[in-house]
């Protein structure tokens, strides 16, 4: 039994699927402070202020919502981005 375990961990796809797994921790910090730190200050002196957390329905805080939604689809077009211009180096 320790031996198929042994050999399960060591298979090349749950090595891979490990080591994409930590690589994309890692870059999720870079995207996350490119979003933070470069593309919502540029939205903030396009629109006045990026952030929509001060937006309240009653007691439910629909600007947290907001800044979320906002952040996936700025982390969305960056990737997609990064993703294009990858797959046009590669060909």
């Amino acid at each position: 039994m320790w031996s198929e375990f042994k050999s399960f961990l060591l298979r090349g796809d749950v090595l891979a699927l490990a080591v994409a797994v930590i690589i994309g921790g890692a870059f999720q910090k870079i995207i996350d402070s490119f979003v933070g730190d470069v593309i919502s200050p540029i939205l903030g002196m396009i629109t006045g202020n990026p952030d929509f957390s001060e937006i309240v329905l009653g007691q439910v805080k629909i600007g947290n919502f907001i800044n979320a939604i906002v952040n996936f689809v700025i982390v969305g077009l960056v990737l997609f981005m990064l993703v294009k211009a990858a797959g046009k180096k590669a060909e």
